[in-house]
């Protein structure tokens, strides 16, 4: 009865862990190393802030509503009449609010703004040349007033546009970082892959030795082969059961490799689902250029450099500028010592002004500044032409590598086959003594080596696979683009 109950309980414990082993394919794994990835949230994090510093920027452009209160200023002194040579007692009271309404003119770098400044004044003068010695008055100014910078650049527009480049800037970095993420758990996820397939050549190597030592027992059992076939059968065969061994070994270190490269927990369980098949792939290389010409994210990155030092440039040449800025102004102005009279006899107060900012000489920082700028926005014009140039490489290296590629796998898929044939006949010579337990154990070896060069030559496709996707922003295997949604958004804006 113990005996059964420790039978039952083992069998729950292998169950609950087969439950709770994750089922692991690549779009697993890269979603699980994108939730997990500290870089990735990061660069997450910036994209998060240039966004909201992008949607404060576009929030200063709406009218901005603002109020402003001086709710009491009282103030008591005595003063100096230096027409009478006499001090007196002069008490005053005051009470102000102020309500504006601004709206920016991104047209024209302008500022329209609307006040209106209603207060209240106490006076109570004790001099003796006072005609009224206590006076309270009630006022208010209503007025519209434009703002108008001349002769310069318009600074709200370039500035918004900055902070627009800086959000694109930190998309591009994110949507890249997840590109090169993809490229590392490819890399990891295909090394588990590799060392699953050894493990299995491993196992069919050891199941293969295994019946091959049952016949050569047999053989020597009956008085046909020499003990000595018996030793080296037992020798071949203690070998496959190391190489299984080493294999699991192997396959468990490279596991945890995948697990740290995704941030998933070494205690966590996993099991491939995948089968890694060798479609050839046509991929047309003038195609594959001109796709990554068009939408390389690092080209945009070095076009976005560009704009920016052309902004660079023109806020070099704004320093000692020749500039100006005009300030008109229409409203009316009402006082009244009866609140209820204020508006019957209002003033019309109109007003203009006329601001502009000469400089005589700067010693020549103006030009300095300026040939700084043009060296900078030279210098980023010269790295996106490098830049083309190195894509152009790259992409010409990995066509030619795929199409190698292509005809490695043929010459291993055809060498496979003939390794199989190879020990299927020298394994009925066995059977019939014709080949010692030696020579078979070196043409199973020589099988398990072809089956894993075709299992790397196909991992190595499919990684040049997706560092061509990577490259050209285009997936070849499906013939569709990946541009990512979030970029083509921001175009379309």
């Amino acid at each position: 009865m113990y005996r059964l109950l420790m039978l039952i309980l083992m069998l729950t414990f292998r169950v609950t862990g087969l439950l709770a082993q994750v089922l692991m394919d690549m779009e697993k794994a890269l979603d699980i190393a994108i939730l997990n990835s500290p870089i990735m949230q990061q660069v997450e994090l910036d994209l998060i802030r240039n966004q909201e510093k992008l949607n404060a920027q576009r929030a200063r452009l709406k009218s901005q509503f603002g109020l402003i209160l001086d709710p009491l200023e009282y103030e008591r002194s005595n003063r100096f009449d230096r027409r009478t040579s006499e001090w007196f007692l002069n008490e005053s009271a005051s009470s102000m609010g102020t309500f504006s309404i601004n709206q920016r003119i991104l047209p024209t770098d302008g500022t329209i703004a609307l006040h209106n400044t209603f207060w209240y004044d106490y006076n109570n003068s004790q001099s003796p040349d006072a005609v009224d010695p206590i006076s309270r008055t009630w006022n208010n100014r209503l007025y519209l007033e434009l703002t108008q910078p001349i002769f310069t650049y318009n600074r709200t527009k370039v500035e918004l546009e900055r902070v627009e480049l800086s959000y694109e800037t930190a998309l591009l970095r994110y949507l890249l970082q997840n590109l090169s993420l993809e490229r590392n758990v490819a890399q990891s996820f295909y090394a588990v892959y590799s060392m699953q397939m050894r493990l299995n050549i491993a196992n069919e190597e050891l199941k293969n030795n295994r019946e091959s030592h049952e016949i050569i027992k047999n053989k020597v059992d009956g008085g046909l082969l020499a003990l000595e076939e018996l030793y080296q059968s037992e020798v071949n065969l203690a070998t496959s059961r190391s190489s299984v061994y080493t294999a699991e070994l192997n396959l468990q270190n490279a596991m945890d490799e995948l697990k740290v490269v995704i941030g998933m927990p070494l205690t966590d369980e996993f099991e491939l689902v995948t089968v890694i098949k060798a479609d050839s792939v046509d991929v047309d290389q003038d195609m594959a250029i001109n796709h990554a010409l068009e939408n390389r994210m690092e080209l945009r990155q070095r076009a976005i450099d560009i704009e920016n030092s052309m902004f660079n440039l023109l806020d070099a040449k704004t320093v000692n500028e020749f500039a100006g800025s005009i300030t008109a102004s229409f409203g009316i102005q009402a006082n009244n010592e009866d609140l209820s009279q204020l508006f019957e006899n209002p003033t019309n107060t109109p007003s203009v002004g006329l601001t502009l900012n000469i400089p005589i000489f700067d010693w020549g920082e103006r030009k300095s500044e300026i040939k700084a700028a043009e060296a900078e926005l030279q210098s980023t014009e010269i790295d996106l032409e490098i830049e083309k140039i190195d894509i152009q490489v790259n992409v010409r290296s990995i066509v030619r590598s795929i199409k190698n590629l292509e005809n490695q796998i043929i010459i291993q898929n055809k060498t496979v086959d003939n390794a199989e044939l190879t020990y299927d006949i020298n394994l009925e010579r066995y059977r019939n003594g014709d080949l010692t337990s030696l020579d078979l154990g070196i043409i199973q070896s020589q099988l398990s080596d072809r089956k894993m060069s075709l299992t790397n030559a196909i991992i190595d496709y499919k990684l040049e696979l997706l560092n061509l996707k990577i490259q050209t922003l285009y997936d070849f295997e499906y013939q569709v683009p990946i541009i990512p949604e979030e970029l083509l958004e921001e175009e379309n804006n």
